[in-house]
């Protein structure tokens, strides 16, 4: 019943970990070649690589664990697509009915402990359910706004035989997500936006989940209203538009964070308003009148107040918003909004200070964006090189940038890259990390020789806890407690150990040679890039502050 349920949404893809509990289902999968299952060396791998499959492909990702720790590895996995709404499966093994409850061998309370972290679970209890519960988790993952759901199936259940008779759709009583916006609410908005003065477009990943690019690249032409991205939207506009300001929040660039601080009216398309973006929430855009617009009520003024609430799918909303900008709006009215704007990017750009005697990470980073730009698509795991390269790396189309967002997950970046290799097989996969967090799945180099996925991962290598190591310079008087990581193994023989291929990088000519052989690599790379120790991240607005008082600099003696 599983193995046909998954034929029936038509997973292409599973990525898992065998084990007591669920090895029925795993005998299951021996027998059949229809579907391709990916064995990774970690269960937390296997939820992640699924994760970077759904994130790439816009489709649900599968991952199959068993119980006990089997599940508990899994769950920063699944705790990590929560948080930045990802639709995905995760169907784990558990003990016998009989013996829930008991503190049996490899029993764990499994749907408690992922409550929290998913957008639904199932214990199923009856043979007779369990097609019905598949066609249901399938459902409610990529509906409405996406997540993760778990389906816990016990060794008994999964042993037995029964009449499948899978659902042609599914209704729920209690879950209808609710598509359309109120139209007397979008034609507020759309007043609201013609007697502004400066406007700002406000985008969040949910722009991304609902593929609506197109239309907000559309509407902001229509408009001329300057758009900021948050780390989820990253792509959303296309790093050659015009109208792109750039990221905003903690490391967002100047003009962005000006702009939402001096904006009159702020167009909020599928953000979730993180602290990393708001800052002091009493200082926070305190001049502008509010648009929100989710699928999801109940983020609908959870953390700022909103003036303009608009409830439904943002693709929906967009093109009735398109519809009756091409009437209301006049794109000359923000030229000299969108003048400041170009004032505040030319005051202070994005920068660094390169030299001849270190690598610095950001031009790695604009480097490979140079040789591969739309070419590629880019993971990270979390730290200094993932913001590196929301701020630097060359996004044009969206779902190119795949990192851990609200979570912060060390270790999501080289399964996740796994995951995007296996759907993109016409795009390169690359993993920007850093030496702390590509040791945190290291053993799936394995998983990427078996499986001929030759994901290139880039460590921008300073032999730190590089972002922990910033804030101990900033803000605890350059106390490094435990973030020197100058013990280090060696990359380039450890990749080659699993079958893959190494290379280290001092200078910026052995970098270009070493990424050059990569791409046309067929296994696994390691690029092992010596970079400057004590690069810094900046702007960053410190915890706590104002988008508008940022550090752009750091002096010594400040």
């Amino acid at each position: 019943m599983v193995i046909e349920a998954l034929h029936k949404e038509n997973v292409k893809v599973a990525f898992g970990y065998p084990g007591g509990a669920i090895m029925n289902v795993y005998d299951e999968i021996y027998k059949d070649k229809s579907f391709k299952h990916i064995l990774t060396r970690h269960e937390q791998a296997a939820v992640h690589a699924a994760d970077g499959y759904a994130r790439a492909s816009g489709e649900v990702g599968v991952a199959i664990v068993t119980s006990g720790p089997g599940f508990t590895n899994a769950v920063t996995g699944i705790a990590t697509a929560y948080t930045d709404s990802i639709p995905m499966v995760i169907i784990s093994g558990q003990v016998p009915i009989t013996m829930i409850g008991t503190d049996a061998f490899q029993e764990i309370d499994a749907v408690g402990i992922s409550r929290p972290c998913t957008k639904h679970n199932y214990l199923v209890k009856d043979i007779k359910d369990l097609p019905a519960i598949i066609k249901e988790a399938f459902f409610i993952a990529r509906s409405g706004r996406p997540g993760p759901v778990h389906v816990d199936i016990p060794k008994d259940i999964t042993a037995q035989t029964g009449l499948f008779e899978y659902p042609k759709e599914i209704h729920l009583k209690t879950y209808k997500p609710h598509y359309k916006g109120n139209s007397r609410q979008i034609h507020k908005a759309l007043e609201a936006i013609a007697k502004s003065k400066k406007p700002i477009l406000y985008l969040g990943g949910g722009l991304i989940s609902a593929g609506a690019t197109d239309l907000i690249r559309q509407f902001a032409k229509m408009t001329g209203i300057p758009a900021v991205e948050t780390l989820m939207a990253r792509g959303a506009m296309g790093h050659e538009n015009p109208l792109l300001l750039g990221m905003v929040g903690m490391h967002g660039n100047y003009a962005s964070n000006m702009a939402m601080s001096e904006a009159d009216l702020m167009i909020a398309l599928g953000p979730r308003f993180d602290d990393r973006v708001t800052g002091r929430l009493d200082e926070f855009a305190k001049h502008a009148k509010i648009i929100h617009v989710d699928i999801d009520p109940s983020s609908i003024g959870k953390i700022v107040d909103v003036d303009y609430p608009i409830v439904g799918d943002l693709k929906n909303v967009l093109e009735s918003m398109v519809d009756l900008a091409k009437e209301k709006i006049d794109p000359d009215k923000y030229e000299s909004w969108r003048g400041l704007l170009s004032r505040y990017n030319e005051i202070h750009p994005l920068k660094y200070n390169d030299d001849t005697k270190n690598i610095k990470p950001q031009w790695v980073i604009q480097r490979v964006g140079e040789i591969l730009g739309d070419g590629a698509v880019i993971s990270t795991d979390v730290g200094q090189h993932q913001m590196w390269t929301a701020q630097f790396y060359p996004f044009s189309f969206p779902r190119q940038f795949v990192t851990s967002g609200g979570l912060g997950t060390m270790g999501f970046g080289f399964p996740a890259a796994l995951g995007v290799a296996e759907y993109a097989k016409d795009k390169v996969s690359i993993n920007f990390t850093g030496d702390g967090s590509i040791l945190m799945n290291i053993q799936e180099l394995m998983t990427a020789v078996e499986q001929k996925l030759p994901v290139i991962n880039i460590i921008l290598n300073n032999n730190f806890l590089g972002m922990v190591r910033q804030w101990q310079t900033f803000f605890y008087d350059k106390r490094y407690a435990e973030t020197d990581l100058s013990m280090q193994p060696d990359f380039v023989m450890l990749a080659k150990s699993f079958g893959g291929e190494g290379y280290r990088v001092e200078t910026k000519e052995e970098f270009d040679i070493a990424l050059k052989e990569a791409i046309k690599s067929s296994v696994p790379v390691m690029i092992d890039v010596k970079v400057d120790r004590f690069e810094n991240v900046l702007p960053m607005v410190p915890a706590g502050g104002t988008l508008y008082n940022m550090m752009l600099e750091f002096k010594e003696n400040s």
